[in-house]
């Protein structure tokens, strides 16, 4: 690249810089929420990385690339969208405003087109790794797809975030040459400037993660002086210094900044910059390479040509680049005064009516632009897979069995559909043969990029690894099992394949990959995760390892639809309605659930439950209600009236429960029929359904001032006004609210102490789960009305 296409790019960053920087003054300035509360921004961090991002949109990505933004650097890339005309100006002013730009980039809120959603740190910059464990994946059993680089920019403090090395060291991910992550290293963070360069403990990490790593240290101006006479004490001295020295010359000129810069250093630098002006001293040592566009632009293509491992550039930049905050250890969330905002837009030849225009289309800078936006356009990707998912597998359970064995009995059979099967990828962090996959895994195999020899064999499991296996093995690792969960689920749009992507976990451990389950599914992303086993009910398999607030995750996080039924066939229906949402096909019969799109999250068992209660229920209510029933959210397991006609005129109660404790719960409503109490036992599927269903009625009475309705899936399984006993084995205030959804007195029974070792009676027996305890609740509801 020459002189004069590099000055063409150093005019564009110039504006790209002018234009984050002022749309965060304009939140903050120019509009006013009026509640007192400041808007902030982050103008320091975003101009650090102004160079390499101008370098990589103005001139290396093509259209298949994919990028993943760091949180605060979110007013760059509208910049660059709006100099591309791929964002309208009416935006630029909004940011962090209702309907506007977000604070951070986002999939699925922000108008411009986001690759990756960045905000909870770490988990952006190794999402691209994860996407292009997904691409890899993709083109091995769907054929290659045009060739992307999947790059990450983050900030460096974000290194410390331990997600980032468990992603990196994990299996799935070597080997990947077509990764590239840019470390912002300006070497502050929030509060402060960092103390010490950690720089050769994190290229050791990444080295010894089999790594390609480069550092863009300096730029031209010193490069040049490192190559006088004396040259090499200079650069032994800029290196040595302290980073707080080094970080404290930008805020400094003339003799004051000649004299801090001399302060330490070894006899003979005085000498060597004697020649150098006041003037120009600053901008010769502080001239780092992370803003020199031509040493970015190598290393780019030094990273582009190692083609065997993922890329790592370290690029030296300042935080505050070009602002008069440049280096300051409290700039991270400074603002630059009105007089410092009227001079920047004066040194870029704006005034107040041409701040916001883009780049003159007929100037080289505008010439450039318009060709970057064709290069870098794309063809609008298809999200349904077009297939239809049967509505259930039939799988037989003539016996008592578990959910979490009916789980990957489904699976096996979903394996076998010609339409389904080839679609479906599991994965799991070293738990796949404890989950149930082990009839998956024998049946499709395990993903390897290429073939890989067994020195073993096993009867019960074949674990045949080669590029046609459809089970992605990973590390013990939550946090990387949700983030390549979330790229698989979004494999539609990063790599132009739809999949039906499933996770498994020991229900417990959803809370370790918690903030990256939750970054999946805000991205968008569409996928089925089975936690189990779960609750108390694991006792004697694992002890201390008892989840008692998963069911309460699972129902709050939005993007999810939360599953915890207790019998064979209520789960295959499911199962298979949740493929069916993923894949995005209509069926032949449609539900009564509204269209969902996200991700499903089924807490399962190992415990086996007699299945003959739901068969009874199946015989009384037929397929087709009961089914529609179990995909509502809930339905009504006994009817106590009919079940016992000589109760029609006993006192009543409703005992709701979800999972494992229905036997328990049906022990109890047969002991209240022998003391003239007659109990209903609602099975709940679904609380997050169930509970959608009922918000959904009551938002409408309030934003239209009327009286809200019943929905009809708790007017189907519940009778209005009769006393509620919830019961569940997880905490009690996650059913709690079915008292106030039917107007009446509600007794909820839970797991609201931590578990501990013993039998699941022993278990049942601490929490008061066991038919007695839920007798004697019954009775306190009724006494409640």
């Amino acid at each position: 690249m020459d002189q004069h296409d590099l000055d063409v790019l150093d005019e564009i960053q110039r504006r790209v810089l002018w234009l984050a920087t002022r749309i965060v003054d304009a939140a903050n300035h120019d509009r006013g929420a009026g509640d007192g509360v400041k808007v902030g921004g982050h103008q320091a961090s975003s101009a650090s990385l102004v160079t390499a991002m101008t370098a990589l949109w103005f001139v290396h990505l093509d259209a298949e690339d994919r990028v993943a933004v760091k949180p605060h650097a979110s007013p760059v890339f509208h910049a660059i969208q709006y100099l591309l005309s791929n964002l309208d100006r009416s935006y630029l002013p909004r940011l962090r405003a209702r309907g506007g730009l977000q604070s951070y980039p986002s999939r699925t809120k922000d108008p411009d087109e986001v690759d990756f959603s960045t905000g909870s740190v770490g988990l952006g910059a190794a999402a691209p790794l994860f996407a292009a464990v997904t691409r890899r994946y993709v083109d091995a059993h769907f054929g290659a797809r045009p060739h992307s680089r999947f790059v990450a920019l983050i900030g460096d403090a974000e290194l410390d975030e331990g997600n980032i090395w468990e992603a990196v060291a994990d299996p799935a991910t070597t080997g990947l040459g077509n990764v590239m992550w840019v470390v912002d290293f300006n070497r502050q963070s929030l509060d402060r400037v960092v103390p010490g360069v950690r720089i050769d403990q994190w290229r050791g990490q990444f080295e010894a993660a089999g790594w390609h790593v480069v550092e863009v240290k300096y730029g031209r101006r010193l490069a040049e002086a490192y190559d006088r006479p004396g040259g090499t004490a200079l650069r032994d001295w800029i290196d040595a210094m302290p980073n707080e020295q080094y970080q404290s010359l930008f805020g400094l000129t003339g003799p004051a900044l000649r004299k801090q810069f001399l302060d330490g250093a070894p006899e003979g630098i005085a000498a060597l910059i004697a020649d150098v002006s006041d003037a120009d001293l600053g901008p010769l040592v502080t001239d780092l390479g992370g803003h020199d566009l031509a040493a970015l632009l190598d290393a780019y293509a030094q990273c582009d040509a190692v083609t065997d491992r993922p890329s790592v550039v370290f690029a030296y930049t300042v935080k505050g680049w070009g602002l008069p905050i440049a280096g300051n250890p409290r700039n991270h969330s400074a603002l630059l005064t009105g007089e410092q905002v009227d001079a920047l837009r004066a040194a870029q030849g704006l005034t107040r009516d041409t701040e916001w225009d883009r780049l003159d289309p007929a100037s080289p800078a505008g010439i450039r632009a318009g060709q970057r936006r064709e290069a870098l356009s794309r063809a609008p990707r298809e999200r349904a897979l077009g297939v239809t998912v049967p509505q259930a597998t039939n799988v037989r359970a003539n016996k008592p069995i578990s959910t979490q064995e009916v789980f990957g009995r489904v699976l096996v059979d979903l394996a076998r559909d010609p339409q389904v099967g080839r679609y479906l990828v599991t994965t799991a962090p070293d738990v796949a043969t404890s989950t149930n996959l082990a009839g998956f895994i024998n049946k499709t195999g395990v993903f390897a990029p290429t073939a890989q020899r067994s020195w073993s064999e096993d009867r019960m499991l074949r674990w045949t690894e080669s590029p046609e296996g459809q089970h992605i093995e990973l590390g013990i690792s939550e946090m990387n099992l949700f983030l390549l969960l979330g790229q698989l689920g979004l494999a539609w749009d990063l790599s132009g394949q739809p999949l039906l992507p499933v996770g498994t976990v020991y229900d417990p451990f959803v809370l370790r990959g918690l903030d990256a389950f939750l970054y999946g599914t805000y991205s968008g992303a569409r996928f089925v995760v089975a936690g189990t086993p779960s609750g108390v009910t694991l006792a004697p398999e694992g002890g201390a390892h008892q989840s008692t607030i998963t069911a309460s995750v699972g129902l709050e996080l939005p993007g999810v639809t939360f599953v915890e039924p207790a019998y064979a066939a209520s789960l295959d229906w499911l199962l298979c309605d949740a493929f069916g949402h993923i894949a995005g096909a209509d069926r032949a019969t449609p539900t009564a659930v509204p269209t969902e799109d996200g991700a499903y999250y089924f807490r399962l068992s190992t415990r086996p439950v007699d299945q003959a209660p739901f068969e009874a229920a199946r015989a009384r209510l037929g397929d087709a209600v009961l089914r529609r029933q179990v995909l509502a959210g809930a339905y009504r397991l006994v009817d106590a009236h009919q079940a016992y006609p000589h109760l029609a005129d006993a006192p009543t109660v409703q005992l709701a429960a979800s999972g494992a404790v229905l036997p328990e719960v049906l022990a109890a409503a047969a002991e209240l029929a022998d003391e003239g109490v007659a109990a209903h036992v609602v099975d709940v599927t679904s609380l997050d359904r169930l509970y959608r269903a009922w918000q959904r009625t009551l938002r409408q009475g309030v934003r239209t001032a009327t009286v809200p309705s019943v929905p009809g899936a708790l007017r189907s399984a519940f009778a209005d006004r009769v006393p509620v006993v919830t019961v569940h084995d997880a905490a009690s205030h996650a059913m709690a609210w079915l008292g106030s959804a039917v107007a009446a007195p509600a007794v909820p029974l839970g797991v609201d102490e931590f578990g501990q070792s013993g039998s699941v009676h022993d278990l049942y027996d601490l929490h008061d789960l066991l038919p007695g305890s839920i007798v004697n609740a019954a009775l306190a509801a009724l006494s409640l009305r």
